[in-house]
C-alpha cells in the first residue's frame, strides 16, 4: 500500500507544478476524451443487440451465428 501512495503523490505533485500551457493542453485532452467516449458512444454506437433481441439467449445465438458464418 505504501508504494501506491508514493506513486499517487508523485503524479499529484507533477500535475500541481504544470505550467499554464500544459494545464490547458491537459484540459483539452480530457474534454476530447470525454466527447469521444461519452457523447459519441451515446449517439453513434447504440446497443443494437439489446434493441433487436429480447433475451440473452437470443443475443448469444445471434452472435454465435455471426461468428460461424464469417
Amino acid at each position: 500500500m505504501h508504494i501506491i501512495k508514493r506513486v499517487y503523490r508523485f503524479y499529484l505533485d507533477g500535475f500541481r507544478n504544470l505550467s499554464p500551457y500544459a494545464r490547458t493542453l491537459w484540459i483539452i485532452i480530457l474534454v476530447k476524451l470525454f466527447i469521444m467516449f461519452a457523447v459519441l458512444r451515446l449517439f453513434f454506437f447504440r446497443d443494437t443487440l439489446k434493441n433487436r433481441y429480447a433475451t440473452d439467449e437470443e443475443r448469444a445465438n445471434h452472435v454465435i451465428e455471426e461468428l460461424i458464418s464469417q
